[in-house]
């Protein structure tokens, strides 16, 4: 059966080089393997209809399986609660769900960000059951995803889109992990993290009394604006949020790829950071890795990967891998594994 892909292509990826996403949050990977190609063939398992999500900051990727095998493929806005409210949340799940969760439907399994506790699974769950009131839905941290997308059982997962994370597994089934505490408190390496800190680099040049860069050209152009102390009422404005400041990220890889030296800079510490957030969880799990890389600034940002490799290199860590097909794709092992 063809997978049917919905609308969810990403009009924000050029065809120019490099390629950089415009929108830094779960873009698809150019270089990536196809995605709709799962990784093992599908278990007894996967036997029915099982819709997959994966929940990210700026969307929510769904992929609709029928006996292991994916025959649609789409997106619609974020439903984690940490970005969009209750009701937002609702209205997106029953947008996505309109179009790949019709019929018969066995089991939902979602993974998300901002699932700290069996609490916040079970909120999440309760929006999703009343769509699927026959279904069984499970929902996991989103790292969890996408360790088993890069087809490993055990190591470290680092989710580098809107927000980071990372979450581990070793083979006595300890489990550990490290940052996704939010961007008030962390964020360390991420999309947001980057936007954040092209404004705060603006303003410092603007204190300093230095003449406007490329980095702040740039920044300032895109939010409409004529001068950086502008960005202070912007940057604390109620009509923009996470994902707005993500998405300014691209002006900091956009800059560091034209020789800008402290854009550079800002990539090489998000690489180093994540590969902090990788170095606190291996140390809990005393393990050696493997360390899979995703998200949409980890599995598309190439200063970041080299960065974060080089990084995990310095304390002894080999074994580092980019993720190479969307984390969606990973239910198909969490289902497969042994219960």
């Amino acid at each position: 059966m063809q997978l049917q892909k919905g609308r969810s292509e990403d009009a924000c990826v050029r065809p120019t080089t490099p390629k950089y996403p415009c929108d830094v949050t779960n873009t698809q990977n150019p270089s990536a393997s196809p995605v709709h190609q799962p990784a093992d063939p599908p278990s007894d398992a996967l036997e029915g209809v099982t819709i997959g999500l994966d929940i990210g900051g700026t969307k929510t990727h769904g992929v609709r399986f029928e006996d292991g095998l994916p025959v649609a493929d789409d997106s619609s806005g974020s439903s984690n609660v940490q970005n969009v409210t209750r009701e937002q949340a609702a209205h997106n799940l029953a947008d996505l769900f309109a179009r790949i969760g019709g019929g018969r439907v066995d089991r939902v399994y979602a993974g998300s960000g901002g699932i700290d506790t069996d609490e916040d699974a079970a909120a999440l769950a309760a929006l999703i059951q009343p769509l699927v009131p026959e279904a069984s839905v499970t929902v996991v941290h989103d790292s969890r995803l996408l360790l088993a997308a890069g087809r490993a059982n055990t190591g470290v997962a680092v989710i580098a889109g809107t927000g980071s994370a990372a979450w581990g597994r070793n083979s006595d089934g300890g489990e550990a992990r490290a940052g996704g505490w939010g961007y008030l408190l962390g964020d360390e390496g991420s999309g947001y993290w980057l936007g954040r800190e092209a404004v705060r680099h603006s303003l410092r040049r603007m204190n300093q009394g230095l003449p406007i860069d490329q980095l702040t050209a740039a920044l300032l152009a895109s939010c409409g604006l004529d001068h950086p102390n502008k960005l202070i009422a912007l940057f604390h404005s109620p009509d923009t949020g996470r994902r707005f400041w993500a998405q300014q990220a691209r002006h900091v890889m956009e800059a560091a790829a034209s020789g800008h030296r402290d854009s550079g800079a800002l990539l090489d510490q998000a690489g180093k950071d994540l590969a902090d957030l990788a170095g606190q969880v291996l140390g809990q799990l005393d393990i050696q890795g493997p360390v899979i890389l995703g998200g949409g600034l980890g599995m598309n940002v190439a200063p970041v990967q080299e960065s974060f490799r080089r990084n995990l290199e310095a304390k002894g860590i080999t074994d580092v891998r980019v993720l190479d097909q969307e984390p969606v794709f990973g239910v198909l092992q969490l289902l497969a594994e042994p219960a």
